[in-house]
């Protein structure tokens, strides 16, 4: 099976919200194996916040991260 079948982090559409404030709308991406990735965008664009649902920082308003196919808890701390 090729890696791109079985990514090794995917997020599906992710949303976060810090009160009224929406700062993830739906983010959705995969990495496989091998591959380097870059996420880019303006000052405010979620970046940070991507990042922080992504290691379990902030909670999660919907959407779902696998890592290796298994998911990751919604929020850690």
């Amino acid at each position: 099976m090729k890696d791109k079948d079985n990514p090794m982090l995917e997020v599906r559409d992710l949303k976060v919200s810090y009160g009224a404030i929406r700062a993830l709308l739906g983010i959705s991406l995969k990495v496989t194996r091998g591959e380097i990735v870059c996420v880019i965008g303006a000052n405010g664009a979620g970046k940070s916040t991507l990042m922080k649902a992504i290691m379990g920082e902030v909670k999660r308003e919907s959407g779902e991260i696998l890592f290796e196919g298994k998911p990751l808890p919604p929020h850690t701390l």
